[in-house]
């Protein structure tokens, strides 16, 4: 692999970082124009509906008459179809771009090669497959989204050294396990996300707001599970401030911004109700920050693409046990704040 593709495509990866909380349903995209070495123009997508990451690179450009002795490099596919935005590959042929490189296919049916070939039919020189691996993880939740039509799903808790989530209780307050800067990395998480959910107890005993106070970006859309209707509607949950969907057993009057949503059959695994239901609705990653019983109902289904627990230095003896993770998930460690976690990724994003 040419070392100078690379750079050039490592700086897409890098500005389409940028957009990580902004772009969804679509995917982060980062595009740079590059003339006799030297980059001339840069950009990425920066908030869904908006201009793509080619017309913004493009647009950045000072001189537009170096364009057709340029490269443009762009981590994927160009679009060549009309959404909210016209083809980026029109305007690329438009602009007489001479070299396309490119780091990954669309997995988009409406793309899903067409670009490129758009590109080829015009005669331009089509590089694809530069830093693959790294430009497909950067859109891992789009990939699994439209491939496997669920939302991309990450677990996430906080444990004691003795591996308990929480005490034994029926009311009360839970215990604190997070910092309060690893507190700000959940609410990070949150803003990364297009949904949140807890299940009953969590939701109950802890009356949470799930939302972002602590980071910037949108608040999640709050998933509860709640079969038998026990929650109050005087819970955070149900104070109308973020559009809130709960799955329960039977119809429910409306509540201001909350939506009841029958499942069919509330005594068989629902989990893959739920997925449709989220994939119809377009909410392409699923927070789980439930309580042990609902991570474990992930864990046990298979339905999970990373997992992050946070391990605290408390000891707490006795209480409600951490979730169980199969030995044959390998992990990493990772250090924030003072405080490591682990970090594990199931084995088919790295497909």
């Amino acid at each position: 692999m040419n070392s100078e593709e690379e750079k050039y495509m490592l700086r897409c990866i890098q500005l389409a970082q940028n957009g990580l909380c902004n772009t969804a349903p679509n995917p982060m995209v980062g595009a740079v124009i590059v003339c006799d070495g030297k980059i001339i123009g840069e950009g990425y997508h920066v908030r869904c509906g908006e201009a793509h990451a080619e017309v913004n690179a493009i647009r950045s450009v000072k001189d537009t008459s170096l364009l057709k002795r340029s490269t443009i490099y762009v981590s994927l596919e160009p679009c060549s179809h009309y959404g909210k935005t016209p083809p980026c590959a029109d305007l690329i042929i438009e602009k007489q771009i001479p070299r396309i490189v490119i780091g990954c296919r669309d997995p988009f049916s409406k793309v899903a090669g067409r670009g490129i070939q758009k590109l080829k039919d015009a005669g331009r020189e089509v590089i694809v497959g530069v830093l693959e691996t790294e430009c497909r993880q950067l859109i891992r939740r789009f990939i699994t989204f439209h491939t496997l039509r669920r939302p991309y799903i990450t677990l996430k808790w906080a444990e004691s050294s003795d591996r308990y989530i929480d005490y034994s209780r029926t009311d009360g307050k839970p215990v604190i396990l997070s910092s309060p800067l690893t507190s700000m990395l959940v609410h990070k998480k949150r803003a990364e996300h297009s949904a949140i959910l807890v299940g009953t107890r969590t939701a109950e005993l802890d009356n949470p707001c799930l939302n972002v106070r602590h980071w910037y970006g949108r608040s999640p859309v709050r998933i509860v599970l709640d079969r038998q209707q026990k929650l109050s509607p005087s819970l955070h949950l149900f104070d109308g401030s973020v559009p809130t969907l709960v799955f329960t057993e039977a119809p429910h009057a409306p509540l201001p911004n909350v939506e009841y949503l029958p499942v069919s059959d509330y005594r068989r695994n629902i989990l893959p109700e739920l997925m449709e239901t989220l994939y119809t609705r377009g909410l392409q990653s699923l927070l789980v920050e439930g309580g042990s019983q609902t991570l474990q109902s992930f864990i046990d289904a298979g339905l999970w693409d990373e997992i992050f627990v946070e391990e605290a230095p408390h000891l707490l003896h006795s209480g409600v046990k951490a979730p169980e993770i199969s030995d044959g998930y390998p992990f990493a460690t990772e250090y924030s704040f003072g405080r490591s976690f682990r970090h594990y990724t199931a084995s088919r994003n790295s497909q």
